[in-house]
C-alpha cells in the first residue's frame, strides 16, 4: 500500500498546507523521520511567512510538490537529540532557516557554500534523501540534521529574529560577499518590505549611507525616522530619480515583482553593482549600454551558507538587529498572505505555532 503523508514517517505532526495551486491554506496531518544520530528534534515556536511561501503555494515558480507545508524561517526549542549531535542538547534554542541538506563533498560545500551545492535540499518541498518531500515550519516539530541547524543567541528575541533565518541572510550575505560593507558606502535598498528593511537594517550596522527607493511615498517618514534611512528616493518621481543618479556604489534589489532594471543601473556610480536577491517571475530587461558604459554589474545572490548564517545570527544579537514583525495564529495565514500580496505588513509576518497549536 503506498504511504501517506501522514504515515510515511513514525513521528506524528500537525501543520498547515496548501493542496494546489489557489495556494489556500488549511490544517494537514503528516510525520516526521524519527531522529537519527545526527539530527535534532525541536518544537516549533515561531516560523517566519517569506514571500517564497506565496510564490510556492501558487505553483508560481513551477516546482511546487503538493501537499506543500511552507515555511523555512524556523524558530523552536530541542526537545530531542541523537547520539552523534554536538552542536546543541534538549532544551537548547534553534532555528532552521532555508535548507535542511547538501552533498556535503563538492567544492561548495567544502567551502561553507552549502547554499551553492547542486544537491542542495530546500526545507520544504524538496525531495530528501530518503525520498519523501521536505515539509517547512508551518508545522509543530522539526527534525534536521544538527549541520543545518542554528545556535540562537539568548538575547535575540526568537518571534521577531525568526525572519533572519532567511530575509537576513538573503541581505547580509550579498552586503558582504560584494563588499557594500565598508562604512562610508553608499547602498541603496531597492524595495522596503520583508528582505528590505532588514538589508536597511544590516547595512545601516555596517556603517554605510543608506538610500531606499521605492515606488510608495507612504513609507518614506516612517524609513527615515524608524529605520534612519539617509535617503528615500520616490523611483515614480523622475525629477528624483535623475538628481540620484550615478551616486550609489551598490544596490540590493529586494523587489519580487516586475521592474526596470534600467532606472536603477542609473542610480549607480562608475563600477557599481545591481544585486539581485528578489526573484520576479518574468525574466529581467537590461540594455548592454547600461552594464558597458561605467563598467557596472548585475549580480545575484541567495541565502548563505551554514557558517555565515550563525555568524549573520550572531552579528544581529551583538548589534540589536531585530525584524519588525507582525506576530500571527496560523488560522490567519491565508488573510496574511493576501496582504502580503498587496505588501501591506510592516514588515514581516510570523506566525505564532506554538499558541496556534497549542490546542492540538
Amino acid at each position: 500500500m503506498a504511504k501517506t503523508p501522514e504515515t510515511e514517517h513514525p513521528l506524528k505532526a500537525f501543520g498547515w498546507a496548501a493542496r494546489d495551486n489557489s495556494g489556500t491554506l488549511s490544517p494537514f496531518n503528516f510525520s516526521r523521520r524519527d531522529t537519527g544520530e545526527r539530527d535534532v528534534q525541536f518544537k516549533v515556536l515561531y516560523c517566519g511567512v517569506c514571500h517564497s511561501d506565496l510564490h510556492m503555494v501558487k505553483n508560481e515558480w513551477g516546482v511546487t510538490h503538493y501537499p506543500v507545508v511552507p515555511g523555512h524561517e524556523i524558530v523552536g526549542v530541542v526537545t530531542e537529540v541523537g547520539s552523534k549531535v554536538e552542536k546543541v542538547k534538549a532544551g537548547d534554542k534553534v532555528g532552521v532557516g532555508v535548507i535542511v541538506g547538501s552533498c556535503r563533498q563538492c567544492d561548495q560545500c567544502s567551502n561553507d557554500l552549502e547554499n551553492y551545492c547542486s544537491k542542495q535540499i530546500l526545507t520544504y518541498g524538496a525531495p530528501y534523501i530518503d525520498g519523501t518531500i521536505t515539509r517547512g515550519g508551518y508545522s509543530n516539530i522539526m527534525v534536521a540534521d544538527e549541520h543545518f541547524i542554528i545556535r540562537w543567541p539568548e538575547n535575540l528575541p526568537l518571534d521577531a529574529g525568526a525572519p533572519l533565518l532567511c530575509a537576513g541572510i538573503t541581505t547580509y550575505s550579498p552586503l558582504r560577499y560584494y563588499g557594500l560593507d565598508k562604512p562610508g558606502l553608499s547602498v541603496g535598498v531597492n524595495g522596503l518590505g520583508g528582505l528590505g528593511h532588514v538589508a536597511v537594517k544590516f547595512a545601516k550596522a555596517f556603517g554605510t549611507k543608506v538610500t531606499v527607493i521605492s515606488t510608495s511615498l507612504g513609507k518614506k517618514k516612517e524609513a527615515i525616522e524608524h529605520l534612519g534611512v539617509d535617503e528615500f528616493l520616490v523611483s515614480s518621481d523622475p525629477q528624483q530619480m535623475q538628481a540620484a543618479v550615478g551616486t550609489l556604489d551598490g544596490i540590493i534589489d529586494t523587489v519580487s515583482a516586475e521592474h526596470p532594471l534600467a532606472p536603477l543601473m542609473s542610480l549607480l556610480k562608475p563600477h557599481g553593482k545591481l544585486i539581485v536577491v528578489g526573484a520576479p517571475q518574468k525574466p529581467l530587461q537590461l540594455h548592454a549600454f547600461s552594464l558597458i558604459q561605467g563598467r557596472k554589474t548585475v549580480a545575484g545572490s541567495g541565502i548563505g551558507g551554514m557558517k555565515e548564517t550563525q555568524e549573520m545570527i550572531d552579528f544581529a544579537a551583538k548589534k540589536n538587529i531585530i525584524p519588525d514583525v507582525e506576530v500571527i495564529p496560523i488560522d490567519y495565514i491565508n488573510t496574511a498572505m493576501d496582504r502580503l500580496l498587496k505588501s501591506d505588513v510592516k514588515y514581516r509576518f510570523v506566525i505564532d505555532v506554538n499558541k496556534s497549536f497549542n490546542a492540538h
